[in-house]
């Protein structure tokens, strides 16, 4: 396909984090733009905004007649929408081109200079800070970013063309559609064992995708993955290696040895040593685009984070209220580790709501025991998203798992009172569904309370 015949393009699932980047790009450069969303969300009342045209109803007779023209329009759907969806079976009887988000990123990205970013955690947060250093270095980039980065306040950065910054979705297998000049994978814990069906077909499925990489690429691992390629690490024999860590007032200072190298006294102001390996890898890719590595280095230190990642929304002397997309049991440790470090001997109560039934079920003893870490556990209802419910698993069923005494399964109305009730030193609040519309109200009540 040559996206220079397409005129029109539609997009069904307009609102996912992902597509509505998609969305902004095509608008950006002068295509007709429309699409369809079950709900009404911030993401999408911003897409209306640049004058694209959304509803959400599935049903045919609201879309404009031009997008029906095989000739000239291109359809994007995301996995999440089920292929007997009316709009989707319509586009199909009427010839159209239908691609999945992830083939759309490789037909836009195949001719520029790609950074892709694969690990089942860490990709929205790597990626915003790849595309901070370059932006930051001067390098003419796209990026395309699973997240809302506090940088460029978008999921979407056009800075020029001649490289491109993706995040390389391992869901769906989507990330075999790529075909990067520098890539990394920061993790490859089971997940989306729904589409995989075991830990092992899941590593394969990583190990194919960094043979896509082009000829002459560079794959980045974080040290430790069963994997070939430039490792990098804290305190260890990485290629590119943290050294000398100590943490002042919340920042990380140290030393960054690269092969060629050493940075004494960087900086990097994001809470977590997840964190700070996802700012390692992310200087460790942009060293590729020839940029000046004390530069990177300087604006390694500017970094001001991604919506959601362990964002603060209060913080002061007597209490911290913290948001975090964590949906898998090593975020949630990562998030808890990140918290004991930068807010040690504080009562903290985590806020959770699970994403996906079949998640839950396959990975329910590594919540049980990554969730009793905490002080007290509060459980939202598990958000089902794609999913139809699975009989038996509810939230309740992963409280009873839980080996902490203050555990409580709480609904979305309850938990202002829930959380005065507890009295916390630290709020956490986490999750991938729709806990993050919860987010400015809880702030709300509990910055006038402090």
């Amino acid at each position: 396909m040559n996206l220079k015949n397409i005129h029109n393009v539609y997009f069904i699932g307009i609102g996912g984090i992902g597509m509505s980047a998609l969305a902004r790009y095509f608008k950006f450069i002068k295509k007709n733009v429309a699409g369809y969303d079950k709900t009404i969300t911030p993401l999408t009342k911003d897409l209306a905004k640049l004058g694209i045209d959304i509803h959400y109803e599935d049903n045919v007779a609201l879309i404009a007649s031009e997008y029906f023209d095989a000739k000239s329009t291109l359809v994007v759907y995301t996995p999440a929408v089920p292929t007997s969806h009316s709009e989707y079976q319509h586009f199909i009887e009427k010839g159209c081109s239908i691609k999945k988000r992830s083939e759309v990123l490789g037909l836009i990205t195949k001719d520029t200079f790609c950074f892709a970013v694969a690990g089942t955690h860490g990709k929205t947060t790597t990626s915003s800070i790849l595309a901070h250093l370059l932006k930051e270095t001067g390098t003419p980039l796209t990026a395309f970013l699973g997240g809302i980065s506090e940088d460029f306040n978008s999921n979407f950065v056009l800075e020029g063309t001649a490289f491109s910054v993706v995040e390389a979705d391992e869901f769906d297998r989507s990330f075999l559609r790529l075909s990067p000049n520098v890539a990394c994978i920061t993790s490859m814990d089971a997940d989306h064992l729904d589409i995989y069906g075991s830990s092992d077909e899941l590593q394969k499925s990583f190990k194919d995708f960094a043979d896509r990489l082009k000829p002459g690429g560079k794959l980045f691992v974080r040290n430790g993955l069963p994997l070939e390629g430039i490792t990098y690490g804290i305190e260890d024999d990485s290629d590119y290696c943290i050294t000398n860590l100590t943490i002042e007032h919340g920042t990380y200072i140290f030393d960054l040895n690269t092969p060629e190298a050493t940075l004494s006294g960087v900086r990097f102001n994001k809470p977590g040593r997840h964190n700070l390996l996802n700012g390692l890898v992310a200087f460790a890719m942009a060293v590729e685009s020839n940029s000046s590595v004390h530069r990177l280095a300087k604006a390694l230190e500017t970094f001001k984070g991604v919506q959601r990642r362990f964002s603060y929304k209060i913080k002061n002397d007597d209490f911290v209220f913290i948001d975090d997309y964590a949906h898998h049991p090593t975020e949630i440790n990562a998030v808890y580790d990140a918290i004991s470090e930068m807010h040690p001997n504080k009562k903290v109560v985590a806020i959770f709501q699970p994403h996906l039934f079949s998640r839950t079920k396959d990975f329910a003893d590594d919540f049980a025991k990554s969730l009793s870490k905490f002080d007290a556990v509060l459980l939202l209802d598990i958000y089902p998203a794609r999913e139809l419910p699975i009989a038996g698993i509810t939230s309740a069923w992963l409280l009873e798992k839980i080996e902490n005494p203050k555990k409580k399964v709480v609904q979305k109305t309850e938990l202002i009172a829930e959380i005065n009730r507890q009295r916390p030193e630290v709020l956490v609040t986490m999750g991938a569904g729709d806990i993050g519309l919860e987010v400015p109200k809880i702030k709300r009540e509990l910055a006038y309370a402090n």
